[in-house]
């Protein structure tokens, strides 16, 4: 079972080998490629910092506990009507997320993300709409 924030759900839909440190995207890919591998792994959603958070570098500013962070965890959980403390299993975000998002979702609540110029989060959400689960990552 991972622990996982509301906002690393729609990380790890994007997830294509990219991140903050080595360190960083080696542990989102480790994390990424079993829920890829093995979609009945559990997820118990937390508030605060995660599994994918504790990697993050120590180079300034923590993001992971910015004010703002907090606020797109509560916006994701609210759309895909997911609360803090439930524990399901990636194929039920799977599902969460085909009934509840779109792409063009991450242009609003992930309106202040770096990551989000790339387009893999708009692209990865589509690939869970379209049934292709997530993306193999060999990185």
């Amino acid at each position: 079972m991972y622990k996982i924030r509301g906002h690393h759900l729609f990380c790890l839909v994007g997830f294509r080998g990219m991140g903050y440190s080595k360190e960083f995207a080696e542990n989102m890919k480790r994390i990424h490629q079993e829920l890829r591998k093995n979609p009945k792994t559990l997820i118990h959603i937390i508030e605060g910092i995660d599994q994918i958070c504790e990697k993050y570098p120590n180079c300034g500013k923590y993001h992971c506990q910015d004010e703002n962070i907090y606020i797109r965890d509560k916006q994701i959980l609210e759309k895909l009507g997911i609360q803090i403390g439930q524990t399901l299993t990636w194929e039920e975000i799977e599902s969460r997320i085909q009934k509840f998002a779109t792409p063009e979702d991450i242009d609003i609540l992930c309106e202040s993300c770096t990551w989000r110029s790339y387009g893999v989060c708009k692209a990865g959400i589509q690939r869970i709409l379209n049934g292709e689960g997530l993306w193999e990552v060999n990185k």
